[in-house]
């Protein structure tokens, strides 16, 4: 192979074993063309192409120097020794081109089918039986040359082998270092050449030896090497040849990309650069406008600060926030990274915290003096604008907790207003010295009712101014917070409308989009080319720089044409951002309405301690009833006021007017209940006058009207007293217990109409008062304790009579007081109403008693007197005679007190029992029917009873029916 080029290398022996060199002729002739074959296994992927000479190898790259073999550092046994030998091949690449040539991964062609192993299956098959057959003949029958060359090999490596070791060992120790003096001692042997007198003839014999054994050495190795050189040589020969094919190919291929980069140029030349020229001039054109954009908005920006200032000295604080926010969103996004207003946000953040601060500190002085200002001259709301402002400015802040400032200084309000409201008052009271009395409780305490009353409806009328401009105040905050709320739900819905849209021209967009991608790419323009592609997305919707660039002008004392550009296009979008949701809107609103609920508690609270305070002495206790039912009326009128007023059930004055009222109530009762127990012990039980005045009363009740008139002035009247009281047609013979018992009870009413409240508590007091009046006349009348509290000889039956018709009235006006008090209850209160029913009971069973007490005294007078019944002449008898006189008294006693159907009942009664005596007293006397001189008697005596009976007024129709107390004759 090295003979058949021309500038094969040949080797050429010099004067010594040491000093052969190789060195390469250059051959003048031209190159001669030889037929392609294929490269070794030396550079198996490189192709394979037409071999040329060294010296006219092609340019690899028209812009550097011509290379040649001679270029080259590396000697040829250091290139054929060379450890990287699988690397040489893309040595030669990468020294020019750098390591990334031969590394560079190839894309595949979409044109060409991907071929997989599955390709060559059938082929494999069919070749598998060939393949097998061959490779067992190789094995059976070997190459001939291969055997040669192995064995030739063999020999040479066995005599190369045994050469080698005749080298000593230390030589080859690849830690080989004369300047070791161990190593140099070993090599050298000095001790052989050093004799006691100098050099000899035996030390020069010796170095002579030692000189030509180590050229012996040498020349082994050497040969050794020539030997693996020599073995190497074809292999390096065929890859230079490989290598001037490559650079044929080289060559050519440089021609064709010379030409094709010709043809680009041209193309770049004529269709490119004026088409590009024309758009970086657009764009630049662009990035200068956009600049001058930029530039207005930092000089709008620049007066952010002086202009919040402006607005801050007229409590614009919304303005300045919403300027600030404004100029924050400018910052954050069209100014961001602008090295001249670093510091600008955070100065701005500052300045926002202190607006903060200012807003609350405003809202709470204007709260204090909205609230502690006259209630009587001023307008209802100080400044609605102002309190406008404050409101919003507080609601964009999200500094929702407002109203509890607002509740603070109402609570201090309230008080203040008592204690004002008394110190007035006690200014025109000369009785009582403020720097001797100091706390307002007691100077409340010594106070004359009617004062301390006129007080109580001073304070009342107060907290309703009071509480009626909270109310307006309230109502222009929440004005305030439900026109935010509209705000945010129409901004809602035109962001909802604005998006629809959007989605829409996306798609149209996206391949100009698309387009100007591929435009940024070529001109490599990264910073304004991305600037240019916001600006195509936003092509169809003019951006804010352009919107602030459309308003120039400049001022320096107020807002300019570019903050009032934020204004307009920022407004709204950073409005929204930093308002509340509408949960926490409808909370404020929920918690505005409770505050006014807060405003009537606190109001009656304070009322509250004016009215315990008066009644700390019991001084309240002690009203009568016109005074207490005043007060009561008073507290009714100004809860139902503040009720209308805001929608508040309050139940503090309810409920400590409730606790006078139970002790007013509990008075009232032991006053009357001891009032009641005085006259019944001072009662004899006689019938007395009924004056005029207690007819009128018994009268009015009758009309269906439970209530105590008014008492008359005193003066004449010329109306007598009657015997008896006319109640609904009929006659009561009454005591005057009992007409002061109808006063009573009529109070008790009068008490429920004018305080609803006490229904239940007066009802159950009544209902002991009544229950007290039955025990306490059944102990002294029945009971006979009348003979020892008022000293009374003996309970006659006109006492008993008397009493059982006064029982009897009372009995009468129970239902109706039932029905009173039935329409003072509520439905679910109707069970107190049983306590009527047991009284009604109990009244009927002493009714009852006290008739058949009448009818045990005339029956223990038939029994002792019939007892002594004879039948003899002369007739009628004493005995029947006495009878008779005793049923005279009888009659006479009770006829005017009782009613006519009463005194029948008890009179047949009392017959009855005279006909059980009369016929046990005949049946001891053995008197029978039988028509004797007896019988005869007997008759004449009952005609006598039954004539005198009968003529009697009210019993001339009584049905004596004395036939049967006659025994049957046997």
């Amino acid at each position: 192979m090295a003979s058949s080029h021309s500038s094969s290398p040949v080797p050429r022996p010099g004067s010594g074993g040491r000093d052969r060199f190789y060195h390469k002729d250059r051959d003048p002739s031209p190159p001669r063309c030889r037929p392609v074959r294929s490269l070794p296994d030396v550079c198996p992927k490189e192709p394979t192409g037409e071999g040329r000479g060294l010296c006219d190898g092609p340019s690899v790259v028209a812009e550097h120097d011509r290379w040649t073999v001679y270029s080259s550092k590396v000697n040829l046994p250091a290139a054929l020794n060379d450890p990287r030998l699988a690397k040489r091949e893309s040595d030669f690449f990468t020294k020019t081109w750098g390591l990334d040539f031969a590394e560079t991964e190839v894309m595949p062609s979409f044109y060409l089918p991907n071929i997989t192993r599955e390709h060559f299956g059938p082929y494999l098959q069919e070749m598998a039986q060939r393949e097998r057959i061959h490779e067992r003949c190789k094995t059976i029958c070997p190459n001939k040359d291969d055997v040669d060359a192995v064995s030739s090999i063999t020999t040479n490596h066995d005599k190369s082998r045994a050469e080698l070791e005749q080298v000593p060992k230390i030589f080859m120790k690849p830690d080989f270092a004369l300047e070791d003096p161990a190593t140099f001692n070993t090599v050298l042997p000095w001790s052989h050449f050093n004799s006691a007198g100098g050099k000899s003839s035996r030390d020069v014999a010796s170095s002579k030896l030692l000189q030509e054994k180590l050229s012996h050495y040498l020349d082994v190795v050497e040969v050794s090497i020539a030997r693996q050189i020599s073995l190497r040589s074809e292999a390096f020969f065929h890859a230079m040849s490989s290598q001037h094919e490559l650079q044929d190919r080289l060559q050519e291929t440089q021609r064709a990309v010379a030409i094709l980069r010709g043809r680009t140029a041209a193309m770049d030349r004529v269709m490119c650069q004026g088409p590009l020229r024309a758009l970086r001039t657009a764009l630049t054109r662009n990035n200068c406008v956009k600049l001058h954009n930029k530039l207005k908005l930092m000089a709008a920006v620049h007066q952010t600060q002086p202009t919040v200032q402006l607005l801050l000295s007229t409590s614009e604080f919304v303005g300045a926030l919403e300027l600030i926010a404004t100029t924050k969103e400018v910052l954050q996004q069209e100014l961001q990274g602008i090295h001249s207003f670093r510091h600008l946000g955070s100065q701005l953040c500052e300045l926002e915290k202190l607006i903060d601060k200012m807003m609350v500190e405003d809202f709470s002085m204007y709260a204090r003096s909205d609230l502690n200002r006259s209630l009587r001259e001023e307008p209802q709301v100080l400044e609605k604008e102002r309190l406008e402002s404050l409101v919003f400015g507080l609601l964009r802040q999200r500094k929702l907790d407002f109203l509890d400032i607002y509740s603070d200084e109402m609570i201090l309000a309230a008080k203040t207003i008592v204690s004002q409201c008394v110190a007035e008052s006690v200014l025109y009271i000369e009785e009582i010295d403020t720097e001797v009395v100091t706390k307002l409780a007691d100077q409340m305490r010594l106070m004359t009712f009617p004062q301390w009353f006129e007080l109580l409806k001073i304070v009342f009328e107060t907290f309703i101014l009071f509480l009626q401009r909270i109310k307006a105040t309230l109502n222009v905050i929440r004005n305030v917070v439900l026109e935010v709320l509209d705000s945010n739900q129409k901004n809602r819905l035109l962001e909802e409308a604005s998006l629809r849209p959007s989605g829409q021209e996306s798609s149209r967009g996206s391949s100009f989009l698309q387009g100007e991608a591929e435009l940024a790419y070529l001109t490599h323009e990264g910073l304004f080319i991305s600037d240019a592609l916001n600006e195509a997305q936003q092509q169809h919707v003019p951006t804010r720089t352009e919107a602030a660039g459309s308003e120039s002008g400049t001022t320096e004392t107020s807002v300019s044409s570019e903050q009032s550009f934020m204004y307009g296009t920022r407004l709204f979008t950073s409005g929204e951002n930093m308002m509340p949701t509408d949960l926490e809107l409808n909370r404020v609103i929920s918690s505005i309405q409770e505050l006014l609920h807060v405003a009537s508690d606190v109001s009656h609270d304070r009322c509250v301690k004016v009215l315990t305070a008066r009644a700390k002495d019991g001084s309240l206790e002690r009203l009568s009833s016109a005074e207490f039912v005043c007060l009561s009326q008073a507290v009714e009128g100004f809860v139902r006021d503040t009720e209308e007023l805001c929608d508040r059930h309050s139940v503090s004055l309810r409920g400590a007017l409730q606790s006078q009222a139970n002790r007013f109530v509990h008075r009232f009762h032991e006053e009357r209940k001891t009032k009641l127990s005085l006259l019944l012990d001072n009662e004899r039980w006689k019938q007395a006058e009924v004056p005029a005045e207690f007819q009128d009363l018994v009268n009015s009740i009758a009309d269906g009207r439970i209530t105590l008139p008014e008492r008359k002035t005193p003066g004449p009247d010329d109306r007598k007293p009657t015997e008896f009281l006319l109640v609904s047609g009929q006659k009561y013979a009454v005591v005057g217990t009992v007409l002061l018992l109808i006063r009573i009870f009529l109070e008790y009413c009068q008490c429920v109409n004018d305080i609803p409240s006490i229904a239940t508590d007066m009802l159950t007091r009544l209902s002991d008062l009544l229950k007290h009046f039955n025990s306490r006349s059944c102990q002294l009348v029945l009971g006979a304790g009348a003979l020892q509290v008022v000293g009374l000889k003996t309970i006659t039956t006109k006492n008993l009579a008397l009493a059982s018709r006064c029982l009897q009235l009372v009995v009468h006006y129970i239902p109706i007081i039932r029905a009173h008090f039935e329409t003072k209850l509520q439905p679910k209160q109707f069970s107190v109403l049983r306590h009527f029913d047991h009284i009604t009971k109990d009244y009927n069973d002493h009714i009852a008693e006290i008739s058949a007490k009448l009818v045990a005294i005339m029956d223990s007078l038939f029994e002792k007197v019939l007892s002594k019944y004879e039948v003899k002449a002369p007739m009628p008898s004493a005995c029947f005679r006495n009878v008779c006189k005793q049923m005279a008294k009888m009659h006479e006693a009770i006829y005017e007190l009782l009613p006519e159907e009463q005194t029948q009942m008890l009179f047949l009664r009392i017959n009855t029992s005279y006909k059980m005596h009369l016929k046990r007293q005949l049946a001891r006397l053995g008197v029978v029917n039988d028509g004797g001189p007896q019988h005869g008697l007997v008759v004449v005596d009952v005609a006598f009873y039954t004539e005198n009976v009968q003529a009697l007024k009210s019993l001339e129709r009584l049905d004596l029916n004395m036939a049967e107390i006659w025994e049957q004759k046997r």
